[in-house]
């Protein structure tokens, strides 16, 4: 009877119990247990078990590891420091934290992820042993959630009455169980969107219930939907929001006019994107005596309409910025104000909020005016139509254009009226005249250490059923820099005018820190391949040196890997009370106060704007503060949602190429292959060792090269190369190059 009670009682020994229920008081060492929750938690509920249990944790008591704070209630004695970040996770599992306490990240491997996701705010301690130079550290409980809801393609098993949904994003490395009467209906292979509920203790894969079927994976609705829904971006405004937009009185009041400055009489003009349907932002211009000119730069004034505390602000707030995918736009506001009331249209009054200077042609500003104002556009350019302009009339001067001149001297693509041009004869001379000023203004802001981004965009040509036909690159040219001078004139201005009072007072900054030191070498590695070298002895030879970079490679085959790895050295800008500068514009005080219509930030800032101009005390600073983390987090939101889109967009273009050849820049070498950008596309694609099978290739860190053991045949970063495609996956947004070689000399 004995030897068997001993069987049993081995038979039933809870293994690895000491790490067990330490591991339990750890994670939630603020909370104290007792031997039944202890036991409830790891799933048993018989005698034997809880009887050792009780038995451990009297051991561990003894031993100092845990401590009764009640009868029969236990808490881990905690030694260790802990820290709080945030987790970024690889692809491959493993992660890496983003903590204020520690100048690097910590790595973190998988199986000390402890269930924590993407982007969740965790708590940690930290190793002292290292891995590959980084120190590294283990998860022990999860402080917030980043996300709860995950876009992917849900496999069901029917017999076994559940369901999985794989996640789109790489960086979800478990699979999210569904019982079958949570699927919502989705069929097997559906993309849908699945809400995380509970993580139980003992299950691999946490359970989450279906809340949207998206539709087939790879129909373009289905796609571009997934990409918003996988970012938590609003289909459609509530019925509520819409009905609040509807119901405001957007009509020109004259008692509204007479707490105005009214500069309806003033030449005013906006100059815009040929697509664009909202204009936020218009320029008068004056001629005062004395060679003085009155610029005035009106933003619409959006704080009119969206009052606080009310549901549009609240919409607009959680919305905090407009989304520009590729066949569409996500906007901040309802159509009724971004199209309508706050679009300074031409031949429209408006109400406007106006920064307006008074400058000689040295660009010395010798008086500065700021508040609302009502305002009348005569008339609207696109940025092509302005170029013309600036293109055509190089040498005029003030007074020299007459009216009956204008017809011959615009070209025929500016849509301009003839009784615009007789109303308003000067409209050509001042678009030239603003030219010249924003030029001189560009060229002090490089000297005195702006640096100069001019990166190309990618743009697609749809046809009706939003399906890629052509692709081509936006680049910036003189009419875009003109009027991006004098919307940087007025952020700058109004930040410096309310940074500069006494006592100080609370405002949203877009700051900019300096770049990365470490990060800045590893350009000069880069940059080296191609015969670049930089300068870093102080900011202003940085700041210099990566502007000669940026200008040396334009319309080379390297110019748009060097433009991605340069603005990859610059710390991401942001919004703050907290005012340390603009590294890259070499500002000391910005803000954004410019586009209302599709920033939430420039909204509030015309709300403090003003109610410092009525004499206002210092706003709360920890309420805006909290407002500018939100306001970054959602454009960092939306930039990755809007490169999604592109990537998807490019990938579907590639699909219609897969018998042609092309000729592409090595923008990337790891060990387990090449990343290869086509020139004439900008599309980015990876040729896999696996497929290279002409050689025995390895990676050669060093030279951020892939080499052949045989024939010692390099490819290496930057190098020319001919590829084919092998695959396009629009759900994973990723294509796949053969490495037909390198072109002929």
């Amino acid at each position: 009877m004995t030897r068997k009670k001993k069987r049993k009682s081995r038979k039933n020994k809870i293994s690895n119990l000491t790490n067990t229920i330490l591991g339990i008081l750890k994670k939630e060492r603020n909370k104290a247990f007792n031997y039944k929750q202890i036991a409830s938690k790891l799933g048993f509920d018989d005698a034997s078990s809880r009887n050792q249990i009780i038995k451990k944790l009297h051991q561990l008591k003894a031993k100092g590891d845990i401590e009764e704070v009640e009868r029969g209630k236990f808490k881990a004695v905690v030694n260790t420091e802990y820290f709080t970040g945030i987790l970024d996770m690889s692809a491959r599992g493993n992660g890496y934290i983003i903590s204020d306490d520690f100048e690097d990240d910590i790595f973190v491997a998988s199986n000390n992820i402890n269930k924590a996701l993407d982007g969740d705010e965790v708590e940690f301690y930290a190793y002292r042993r290292k891995h590959r130079g980084k120190q590294e550290g283990e998860i022990t409980r999860v402080i917030k959630r980043a996300k709860s809801e995950y876009v992917g393609t849900i496999q069901i098993h029917s017999k076994k009455n559940f369901a999985f949904v794989v996640a789109d994003n790489t960086k979800m490395y478990t699979d999210i169980f569904v019982p079958m009467n949570k699927t919502n209906k989705a069929e097997d292979g559906d993309k849908v969107l699945v809400s995380l509920e509970d993580w139980p203790e003992k299950s691999d894969s946490p359970n989450g219930k279906v809340i949207k079927v998206l539709g087939k994976p790879g129909e373009h609705g289905t796609e571009i939907n997934s990409i918003m829904a996988e970012y938590g971006l609003p289909l459609e405004f509530p019925q509520e929001v819409e009905t609040y937009a509807n119901n405001i009185d957007i009509s020109i009041k004259p008692e509204e006019i007479a707490k105005r400055r009214d500069m309806r009489k003033d030449l005013t003009f906006t100059i815009d994107p040929k697509d664009a349907k909202d204009f936020d932002d218009a320029l008068s211009f004056t001629v005062l005596r004395n060679g003085i000119y009155e610029i005035g730069i009106h933003i619409a004034d959006v704080s009119h309409y969206v009052k606080p505390d009310t549901v549009l602000d609240e919409e607009a707030y959680e919305r905090a910025t407009s989304i520009y995918l590729v066949d569409r736009v996500v906007p901040m506001l309802p159509e009724r104000l971004s199209n309508g009331a706050c679009s300074l249209r031409p031949r429209e009054e408006k109400y406007t909020f106006s920064a307006v200077f008074q400058m000689n042609d040295k660009c010395e500003i010798k008086n500065e005016w700021f508040g609302r104002t009502v305002t009348y556009s005569d008339a609207r350019f696109a940025y092509e139509e302005a170029q013309a302009i600036i293109e055509n009339n190089p040498k005029a001067t003030l007074g020299a254009v007459q009216a009956s001149q204008l017809n011959t001297s615009i070209p025929k693509e500016v849509s301009l009226t003839e009784k615009q041009y007789n109303t308003k004869p000067e409209i050509a001379e001042a678009v030239v005249i603003l030219d010249r000023l924003a030029k001189k203004m560009r060229s002090k802001r490089m000297r005195e250490g702006a640096i100069s981004f001019d990166k190309v965009e990618v743009k697609f040509d749809l046809d009706s059923d939003a399906n890629p036909v052509g692709v081509f690159f936006k680049t910036s040219k003189d009419a875009n820099k003109l009027i991006e001078e004098f919307m940087l004139l007025a952020n700058r201005k109004v930040s410096e005018f309310i940074g500069k009072q006494k006592p100080k007072k609370t405002f949203v900054y877009r700051v900019h820190d300096e770049p990365d030191e470490s990060k800045l070498a590893q350009l000069q590695t880069v940059v080296g391949r191609f015969g670049h070298k930089l300068n870093f002895k102080d900011r202003n030879s940085v700041a210099s040196s990566l502007n000669k970079l940026l200008s040396d490679v334009v319309g080379k085959k390297e110019q748009n890997l060097v433009d991605t790895l340069t603005i990859r050295t610059m710390s991401k800008a942001e919004y703050t009370t907290h005012n340390i500068g603009h590294y890259g514009l070499a500002f000391e005080y910005y803000s954004h106060f410019t586009s209302p219509i599709r920033r939430y930030p420039d909204v509030m800032a015309h709300r403090l704007l003003q109610h410092y101009l009525d004499g206002g005390k210092s706003a709360n600073e920890e309420l805006y503060e909290e407002r500018c983390k939100h306001s970054s987090n959602m454009e960092y939101l939306a930039t990755k949602a809007e490169r999604d889109s592109i990537k998807y967009m490019q990938i579907r273009f590639m699909q219609d190429h897969q018998d042609d050849d092309f000729l592409g820049v090595i923008s990337g070498v790891t060990d387990w292959g090449i990343y290869v950008e086509i020139v004439a596309n900008k599309c980015e694609g990876m040729v896999s060792v696996r497929d290279m099978k002409d050689d025995h290739y390895e990676f050669d860190q060093d030279h951020y090269a892939m080499i052949g053991r045989k024939a010692k045949t390099m490819y290496q970063l930057g190098d020319e190369v001919i590829v084919k495609v092998k695959n396009t996956d629009l759900v994973k947004k990723h294509l796949d190059f053969y490495m037909v070689g390198k072109p002929e000399a």
